[in-house]
């Protein structure tokens, strides 16, 4: 398994320079490769209701460029733009590969026929990281020693190592990235210690979750957590802030120093954001053997009146930081169809119209319970579908008939690490 930490760097001004330069130089080189592969793609298509005299450029058709190609004419790069040889040639493949593989999520679709968008060219400052794709071996342009990180044609870089890299982690390549707080260094490293998944007859707890808006998700056992809205809470200091970025005067020093501050304020409720979906993941992880979620269309309701509040709360985020926790535990996860969830009583099955703004779930059979732990409870139905465990989720004919929805409370530390 694959894991990221990501570390701070405490560069020189000299550095600095020299970082920013590369960044500039590769995003040309991007744009560069971008053009040659653009220009092939028209001079080679025609529409389908004119001719391709029409269509066409006039001249020679260029041979079809790849990665190939491309990276076999960095040398001539070097020889017509020298300032190019003070990059680490791996800089330089890395940068194309990326490239290669944006244009291959476009023109291949994958297995269920999506594709990916269109490759962009990219403005001034848009490429702000580049990779070593080989950390402390022999021929590596990359090599960690304690604190200090020690860049081909670069030097050495001071690293802020808030936690240490685990024993036994190898250090497969590293990124060095800028954000608007300074300059970090993602290493990938692979854990090969991961533990198997669970087999199905190892399974005692499994659970159903629930996602929205007025709770962040409601367990089948009535367990709540809050919706934090970290966005919401800092719209008026952005607002203040992104007022005063708009007297500026573009380009200048000021203007500078004003976006510099809104990117920061925009980091640090992403942050926020992260740290709480770390939180919540490893609660439920280490709470059940089997989380089953509901799969919504992130993306189509995010084009709604809530998409704000649907942004917001990052879902789609949620979902993946929770199936990779799950992994690295080795603990299991299913995604399920939410279709008749909300609707569906999850006691005699009954179908119960209502709608969004009706929050408590009423049936002629006497069950009354909110209306998210009533989805929770179906989905644990239908996940835990042959399993040898109870779907019912803890509720049973012995508990009262109505019931309220206890929240948890995450104390989420404002320099606590979760990955």
């Amino acid at each position: 398994m694959l894991l990221t930490y990501q570390y701070k760097l405490n560069p020189t001004p000299e550095q600095v320079v020299i970082l920013e330069t590369w960044g500039e130089l590769l995003r040309r080189h991007w744009n560069y490769a971008l053009g040659e592969r653009l220009d092939w793609l028209r001079r080679t298509r025609s529409q389908i209701d004119r001719c391709s005299l029409v269509s066409q450029a006039i001249g020679e058709i260029p041979d079809k460029p790849d990665y190939y190609t491309q990276a076999s004419n960095l040398k001539q790069t070097k020889e017509l733009f020298p300032d190019y040889k003070s990059i680490y040639a791996d800089c330089q493949q890395q940068n194309l590969m990326r490239l290669d593989k944006a244009w291959k999520r476009w023109i291949v679709p994958d297995k269920k026929g999506k594709r990916g968008g269109k490759p962009r060219f990219k403005k001034r400052g848009n490429i702000c990281s580049f990779t070593f794709p080989r950390v402390n071996s022999p021929k590596a342009g990359a090599h960690l020693t304690d604190n200090i990180l020690k860049l081909s044609k670069i030097g050495e870089i001071e690293v802020v190592l808030h936690r240490p890299i685990p024993d036994g982690f190898e250090i497969k390549q590293a990124t060095i990235v800028v954000k608007a707080d300074g300059w970090y260094c993602s290493f990938s490293l692979e854990d090969k210690t991961v533990p198997d998944a669970l087999s199905i007859d190892e399974i005692t707890t499994a659970t159903g979750i629930d996602i929205g808006l007025e709770k962040f998700l409601t367990t089948a056992d009535g367990q709540s957590i809050e919706v934090p809205q970290y966005y919401r809470k800092a719209q008026s200091v952005l607002a203040r802030q992104q007022r005063k970025l708009a007297r500026k005067i573009k380009g200048s020093k000021n203007y500078q120093k004003q976006a510099n501050k809104v990117a920061r304020l925009h980091l640090h409720v992403v942050r926020q954001r992260k740290e709480f979906h770390y939180h919540v993941a490893h609660w439920l992880v280490k709470s059940y053997d089997l989380i089953i979620f509901e799969n919504l269309n992130i993306r189509g309701l995010a084009r709604t009146r809530l998409a704000k509040s649907i942004l917001d709360i990052s879902w789609g985020a949620f979902l993946e930081i929770m199936q990779a926790v799950a992994v690295k535990r080795g603990k299991l996860t299913l995604g399920v169809d939410p279709r008749g969830t909300s609707i569906n009583c999850s006691s005699c099955g009954e179908r119960v119209e209502k709608t969004l703004a009706v929050r408590v779930h009423s049936c002629s059979c006497g069950l009354v319970i909110d209306r998210d732990w009533n989805s929770a409870l179906n989905l644990l139905k239908l996940g835990s579908a042959g399993l040898p465990i109870s779907g019912c989720g803890g509720l049973g004919d012995t508990q009262p008939v109505k019931q309220q929805v206890s929240f948890v409370n995450l104390r989420c530390s404002r320099y606590t690490a979760c990955s």
